[in-house]
């Protein structure tokens, strides 16, 4: 059986070698019709810890490694727009008034 590849967003960076990556999907509404959004949390092993919280990732299932962590991390598909840790538009802001 073929292991199962997603692309999700970083949501949490706290913890070492894992990452929270959440999964957002659009699903149709069985008797309305309207799409509702529904979203799956995986934790995610990040063995050299590259990615950021915000980060587009590409994971892959892997073989358990603890209660929860069941993903593994592939690549970084897309950087956030954060600059060290701060927020890049906070930046700029204090740019411009010094």
């Amino acid at each position: 059986m073929p292991k199962r590849v997603a692309i999700g967003i970083v949501t949490s960076d706290k913890m070492a070698k894992t990452r929270v990556v959440e999964i957002a999907r659009r699903e149709r509404h069985p008797l309305y019709g309207k799409y509702v959004r529904k979203r799956t949390v995986c934790y995610v092993h990040d063995e050299t810890e590259e990615s950021r919280a915000g980060d587009r990732v590409e994971i892959v299932e892997s073989r358990p490694l603890s209660a929860k962590k069941r993903w593994a991390l592939v690549r970084v598909v897309e950087r956030s727009g954060r600059l060290g840790g701060t927020d890049a538009a906070a930046t700029k802001t204090e740019a411009s008034e010094s």
